[in-house]
């Protein structure tokens, strides 16, 4: 019953709502910023590699790293194979739709996280996030909070139950693999690795996935060409398959919820999150001169999750030689693709690579967290309640780890969906000082200047914590 009720609110959600506004938002942020992801494209690689103004403080790069984890991870694999088995594909092509519109929709969000950001009084370092903008400039504390604790939901929640069930799918196909308790033995002990790593905090937190994310990421990313360069011949047809798939009208209009353009949207929205409110958590943390810095180096981070590693995903799927079908969608496609070229060789590297994303995916998920729980409670819970909250979001990992592959699934679309219900709208109202940080950035960019932000420049001088 209950199963039932969260499908069809996850098919009501992304068929007749979340479709419209993601796309209405990406547009619209893409034209009122000039189309930044092509013109600011090279900016954003050059500023990630800025050093903080303070010695020990967040970079740019140590906060594009958290929020690569929470979005490098289980959905990159696992999702575009259900993506491509379920849609067909042409779901490949809306995801990168999603990626290129979304980067503009990223890049506001995280701009607004940065020209809103707190400091700590204790530290004199940064945090932020939508819920601190919802309250400073639509002064609805009642809102921000709903925010923050949707996203407690959906990431120590939805998202995690949903990584830990990938991560141990992926070793359905071994001889050693007992549906009714292997499961339960992996949740066990994923959730008792991810419990002593969060226990460190934060700070171990973006350590830990500063060094992890570039190498999973570029080692995941080799093979996949390995794979592609291999099967070259097959690119033109798998391209072809995709730019068909992708308009094929009848099937979309026939059955949306069912359509290429769905699927695309609802994995492409799970993978780079763009609009989610997300990723601006991470984004408030970073110490830079131009909250404009931040928002490009965030729009980035889109662009390497879709249109690099998702996309590497894609053609190591279909030009493997292994036909898609829905009855092999998630792990088992993936494993039987790898193993087509690479014999017993392939489905061990995507269990190696499916526990790095995932635990990846776990902790950089588990930072977000703290950072709405902060903002609940107005200061840093006590020590206590800490401990307490992450042994029950490690409990929920472990249960997710056994669960129905549909039910975990649906559970994070929805989670997910409702957040962006209440940051798109946002960040739409609150769109001008970010459209105005970024004229301010060029103006000084131009004039051969390394940019710096007065709030005052742009008419907020009463508004901002940091910049005034």
């Amino acid at each position: 019953m209950l199963g039932q009720l969260i499908s069809t609110l996850n098919d009501y959600l992304y068929t007749y709502i979340l479709v419209i506004l993601l796309l209405a938002a990406g547009v619209y942020f893409t034209i009122r910023t000039g189309f930044i992801q092509f013109w600011m494209f090279g900016e954003s690689i050059r500023v990630v590699g800025e050093k903080p103004h303070n010695a020990g403080s967040i970079s740019s790069f140590q906060a594009l790293m958290v929020s690569t984890a929470s979005r490098v991870g289980t959905g990159n694999i696992i999702g575009i194979s259900t993506a491509i088995c379920c849609g067909g594909y042409g779901a490949v092509f809306w995801m990168w739709v999603i990626a290129i519109i979304g980067g503009a929709s990223a890049f506001v969000e995280s701009t607004l996280a940065q020209i809103y950001k707190r400091r700590d009084p204790n530290t004199g370092e940064s945090y932020g996030g939508p819920s601190y903008y919802i309250e400073a400039a639509l002064h609805s504390r009642p809102l921000a909070v709903l925010f923050a604790v949707t996203l407690i939901l959906t990431y120590a929640g939805g998202f995690n139950m949903l990584a830990a069930y990938n991560l141990q799918s992926t070793f359905s196909g071994y001889a050693f693999y007992d549906p009714d308790t292997t499961p339960w033995v992996i949740g066990v002990i994923l959730a008792a690795v991810v419990g002593y790593c969060v226990m460190g905090g934060g700070k171990r937190i973006i350590r830990f996935t500063s060094t992890l994310v570039p190498f999973m990421g570029g080692l995941y990313v080799l093979a996949a060409i390995v794979m592609v360069v291999l099967n070259w011949r097959m690119v033109p047809q798998v391209l072809g398959s995709i730019f068909s798939g992708a308009f094929d009208f009848q099937a979309i209009f026939g059955g949306f919820t069912g359509s290429a353009m769905m699927y695309g949207i609802k994995r492409g929205l799970f993978s780079n999150e763009a609009g989610v409110g997300s990723a601006p958590n991470a984004a408030a943390s970073a110490d830079v001169s131009h909250p404009v810095k931040q928002g490009l180096v965030q729009m980035l981070s889109v662009f390497i999750d879709t249109l690099l590693i998702c996309s590497a995903t894609a053609f190591m799927l279909l030009c493997s030689g292994v036909a898609p079908e829905e009855a092999l969608m998630g792990a088992p496609y993936v494993q039987s693709a790898l193993e087509a070229q690479f014999g017993a060789a392939g489905p061990i590297f995507i269990t190696v690579a499916m526990v790095l994303f995932a635990f990846t995916t776990l902790i950089g998920n588990l930072y977000y967290v703290d950072n709405c729980l902060n903002y609940i409670v107005g200061k840093i819970p006590a020590k206590e309640f800490m401990v307490l909250f992450r042994i029950d979001a490690v409990v929920l990992i472990f249960i997710g780890a056994g669960m129905e592959i549909n039910m975990v699934w649906n559970l994070a679309d929805v989670l997910m969906g409702v957040m962006a219900l209440i940051n798109l709208p946002v960040i739409v109202i609150l769109a001008r000082p970010a459209l105005a940080a970024l004229k301010d950035y060029t103006h000084q960019r131009k004039a051969g200047h390394n940019p710096v932000f007065h709030a005052a420049d742009i008419g907020l001088s009463e508004k901002t914590e940091f910049w005034t």
